[in-house]
């Protein structure tokens, strides 16, 4: 098995890997999987997906005529556009607020198809069976999702897993700072035309830190706006695509690169690589929290949820 692959296949809750492992691992696994195309026959349809599942489906239907919804707001939306020709639900597991949209979407008698990674989705039931597209998957913690969304970016991109994790290897990695513990927060610049990235990563900084790390996402454009009035001398400005001459202290600027031509796949894929970098050079917040998370968020769903995600 590949290097990174048998990591997350062999862990367990006293080892769980950092979320660059979970990158790599990803890659590997895409390099060789064969995924299945997204067609779905909808000139509006309604993506509906919560918290980076909406995010993978902005990404995945940005050229279309989607309008987009999560677990709060389906409903209201579905009222709020009478052109809505079907729905895509976009949901990993297949579960916790999946299935009560699944089963509100089937009420409403509209087309559906559901987007997962679980061949046992619960929320397949309510699907007619060539309308649940199944993509590949790690072994993974809970919440990382990483090869998840990303083998669904990929199949819509067309990009190669083995050209990303080979640019990560070859251009990213080698100009990583070896400090990135010397820092407390973090502000992400990406180019405007991945706006949307950066909902996946500051969710990324949400589950991994918590309260502990402060971590910011804009855009090169956005940034301008009056986001950097207050600063910090151990704030580290990680700018991707660009370089960043304007923004920080001169001593507290990151670069890294991303690929020409890249998409969201690649994007993805380095942010994620960089923010389980830092991860490493912090105390363990996730690792030391996510098995208490999972068995709270078991109760708040009243499904089992596993630390590790098989």
């Amino acid at each position: 098995m590949d290097k990174y692959r048998s990591i997350l296949q062999d862990f367990d809750e006293t080892n769980i890997p950092d979320l660059d492992i979970a990158v790599m691992g990803a890659l590997e696994l895409l390099t060789t999987s064969e995924l299945p195309r997204i067609q779905v026959p909808f000139s509006h349809p309604l993506v509906i997906g919560s918290v980076n599942a909406k995010t993978a489906g902005k990404m995945i239907f940005a050229n279309t005529g989607a309008v987009f919804a999560d677990e709060s707001s389906y409903n209201k939306v579905l009222n709020q556009n009478s052109d809505i020709d079907g729905v895509v639900l976009v949901s990993a597991s297949g579960g916790k607020h999946a299935i009560n949209i699944a089963d509100f979407v089937k009420s409403k008698d509209l087309s559906a198809y559901l987007l997962t990674n679980n061949r046992k989705a619960p929320a397949a039931e309510y699907f007619e069976g060539e309308k649940v597209i199944v993509f590949p998957k790690n072994r993974e913690p809970y919440t990382y999702n990483t090869s998840t969304y990303l083998s669904m970016i990929l199949s819509a991109s067309n990009e190669s897993a083995s050209d990303i994790k080979d640019f990560i290897e070859t251009k990213v990695e080698p100009k990583l700072l070896r400090n990135f513990g010397s820092y407390s927060s973090f502000t992400l610049i990406v180019p405007p035309e991945f706006s949307e990235i950066r909902a996946m990563l500051s969710t990324k900084f949400d589950e991994l830190f918590g309260p502990y790390i402060n971590g910011r996402v804009f855009t090169s454009e956005e940034i301008k706006h009056a986001k950097t009035v207050v600063t910090s001398g151990d704030e580290l400005f990680i700018s991707f695509g660009s370089d960043n001459t304007e923004f920080g202290l001169p001593k507290n600027r990151l670069f890294v690169q991303l690929p020409e031509n890249a998409g969201y796949g690649a994007v993805m894929s380095v942010g994620y690589y960089v923010v389980g970098r830092i991860q490493r050079d912090h105390p363990p917040y996730f690792k030391q929290n996510i098995a208490s998370y999972t068995e709270k968020a078991s109760k708040l769903f009243n499904q089992k949820i596993e630390t590790i995600v098989e």
